[in-house]
């Protein structure tokens, strides 16, 4: 798959637009964010001894949860035990006293998250607590657990990726179950400053990808966003969350090598004729991919501009040394291009009212 700007979003400057939060901000801190919660982390007392431990289970929901995705995608290829990411009320049945239970919850009020990690308590797990407050902060000082407090001065649990996400490896570092985490996260923090500090692409007014951008604020177009492999995989996810909570607009997201299996055989079918496409596709491509999920781009390129309705799509590409720089040089890009999206679509990216509804509701 190709485009004519692959380096573009760079920088929240072009996401003129309502703001209330801040978020343009927030998202251009990244990389100080990442070395805040380093430090932060590493002067946290409390380790769990990884001798015992047979597995891992990251616990969290929405902004907070992707953290747990973060974690398996860059954690788990390296640890002698498996990692599983929970999403829900329901704690695995495997977890127990050999369970390091990892749970991520930006408030400290997530009902799904406290739920999940009060089970892996009871069941024996050793818990760790990753939040700036709330209840989970209040149970971790009841089961003596480690507690790492996140800068509850971050707008949003969505603007606090970096924090949260530095946290469980560094907290995995300490159990003996991982290493060179300072490492990873000075490279990361080094390549969003490049981006950061790049040409933000503004005046590509005909760029393929600022058409997108366009035609996806106004309504006319649905984003699907495609990653390959465990770090393209995170990535599209955070794609597509941060269009549907920031742009507050449908998107999709799939992922290398498996939509060949199944998607790619709807693209011959994206609409009617009169119509023009309702969808558009950006790829998210990494230096970390299988040498075969390259030819399995070329090959949905050519479909998606054979198509019935010929498919408008675009690239973004990663840079930086080590997946963990790659993986948040995306997570930067795709979080600019959401801003972009909202500053289009004229939606503040920043309050949520239908999921306040939502949780006023369950209450």
């Amino acid at each position: 798959m190709t485009s004519s700007h692959d380096d573009a979003p760079a920088t929240p400057a072009a996401a003129a637009g309502p703001d209330s939060l801040d978020l343009a901000r927030a998202v251009a801190n990244l990389p100080e964010q990442l070395e805040a919660a380093l430090a932060s982390s590493e002067a946290t007392q409390g380790a769990v001894d990884g001798g015992r431990i047979a597995n891992v289970a990251v616990m969290g929901m929405g902004g907070s949860g992707v953290a747990g995705d973060i974690v398996s995608a860059l954690a788990a290829p390296l640890m002698p035990v498996p990692v599983t990411v929970a999403k829900g009320y329901e704690c695995p049945a495997f977890v127990g006293p050999t369970t390091l239970a990892i749970a991520v919850s930006f408030s400290g009020n997530t009902e799904e998250t406290l739920e999940a990690a009060t089970t892996a308590h009871d069941a024996g797990a050793s818990v760790i607590a990753v939040t700036s407050g709330g209840r989970l902060a209040e149970l971790a000082g009841e089961w003596a657990a480690p507690l790492y407090e996140v800068d509850s001065t971050i707008p949003m649990p969505r603007a606090a990726v970096g924090a949260i996400s530095v946290a469980p490896l560094v907290a995995l570092e300490r159990a003996g179950l991982l290493s060179g985490i300072a490492g990873w996260v000075d490279a990361a923090a080094a390549q969003l400053r490049r981006r950061r500090g790049s040409a933000d692409g503004a005046s590509a007014a005909a760029d393929s990808l600022e058409g997108i951008v366009s035609a996806v604020g106004n309504g006319e177009m649905t984003p699907v966003f495609y990653g390959g492999g465990a770090l393209g995989a995170v990535a599209a996810g955070r794609a597509k969350a941060q269009i549907n909570e920031n742009a507050k607009i449908p998107a999709f997201a799939s992922f290398m090598p498996e939509l060949c299996h199944n998607e790619l055989a709807g693209w011959d079918q994206a609409g009617r004729l009169a119509d023009g496409s309702p969808l558009a596709v950006i790829a998210l491509r990494h230096g970390f991919e299988h040498p075969q999920l390259g030819r399995r781009y070329d090959f949905t390129s050519g479909v998606l501009d054979g198509a019935r309705i010929v498919v408008p799509h675009a690239e973004l590409h990663a840079a930086g040394d080590g997946p963990m720089a790659q993986l948040f040089d995306l997570i930067y890009q795709v979080d600019v291009l959401s801003l972009r999206v909202a500053a289009a679509a004229r939606r503040d990216p920043g309050p949520i009212p239908l999921l306040e509804e939502l949780k006023a509701f369950l209450a």
